[in-house]
């Protein structure tokens, strides 16, 4: 049996349906039991139970033999959002141990190697610090590169205000990833459970992206050939996010990860290459999202 954390997420909904399509048991995980009910229906077990419970992933995690790791966002928890990620990776950690689970998958990300200066990474430079303490577990991270889910603010940007723009460069190519291929590169992972002691996986998406790029294909999806990327500075993004509802805290978070890619410190360990390379273009990203979007 499989545990899954995240289970009704971008990645961890997609790790449980490969498994179970190849006719797995799975554990899903998650702390909101009506979002369960459609994985429940294709066959899975769910387990109702917040990624801060130290107890209650414990008992999720017993019996498995291997399980998926994440720290689910949640940036507006009550004490902050580092106080928030180290207190599900301390329980992470600590339910591993517990449950005397053998071997775990875990999405991290592109400059979790660094303890400063990324961000919300940070937090995933703890989680990978802590889980790397445990003793007699294989544990494989995959550092992930920018999700391609994290440009769609931009067409509501464009659809109501005619802009696109944020605070990386405009020229700066990034590799950047669709969730799902995500999901499933981890599920491939954990069937085969090919991986020991403590390692770590560079996934890079198909190929590097400029946002001018990004602009150009969300313009003529969307008919407006003319958009243009307005690059902003910190101050007036990390105000834009507020004014939207994101906490300080986190809107200042978000744009230190953008520094740090301008600067370059979030890039990959290795050269692209068909291992860390995956399939889902942006262009092909896009055009589904699109397509939901005005259904």
């Amino acid at each position: 049996m499989y545990a899954i954390v995240g289970a009704t997420g971008k990645t961890g909904r997609v790790v449980v349906e490969e498994l179970l399509a190849k006719g797995e048991k799975v554990r899903a995980i998650a702390h909101n039991a009506d979002h369960l009910e459609t994985i429940a229906a294709k066959g899975a077990e769910t387990f109702v139970g917040s990624a801060t419970d130290t107890s209650a992933m414990a008992k999720a995690f017993a019996g498995a033999k291997a399980v998926y790791v994440l720290i689910p966002p949640n940036f507006a928890a009550p004490g902050g959002l580092r106080a928030y990620q180290n207190e599900v990776a301390n329980a992470m950690a600590t339910a591993i141990e517990r449950a005397g689970v053998k071997n775990a998958v875990v999405l991290s990300s592109l400059g979790a190697e660094y303890a400063e200066g990324t961000g919300p990474v940070k937090g995933l430079h703890d989680l990978e610090q802590r889980l790397s303490k445990l003793s007699g577990v294989n544990v494989l991270f995959l550092r992930a590169t920018f999700f391609m889910e994290n440009t769609l603010g931009s067409i509501d940007m464009i659809e109501k205000m005619g802009i696109i723009g944020g605070p990386v460069k405009e020229d700066l190519p990034l590799p950047m990833i669709a969730s799902h291929d995500i999901g499933v590169y981890a599920a491939r992972r954990l069937l085969a459970l090919d991986f020991t002691g403590k390692s770590h996986q560079d996934l890079l998406g198909p190929r590097d992206i400029t946002w001018n790029e990004i602009t150009r294909i969300l313009g003529g999806l969307l008919g407006k050939t003319d958009l243009k990327y307005q690059q902003f500075s910190y101050d007036d993004a990390i105000t834009g996010m507020v004014s939207n509802g994101i906490p300080r805290q986190a809107a200042e978070a978000f744009v230190e990860l953008s520094k740090a890619a301008n600067e370059g410190l979030i890039r990959p360990s290795e050269p692209r290459s068909a291992k860390n390379s995956t399939p889902t273009t942006y262009e092909e990203f896009a055009r589904q999202v699109l397509a939901v979007h005005h259904a």
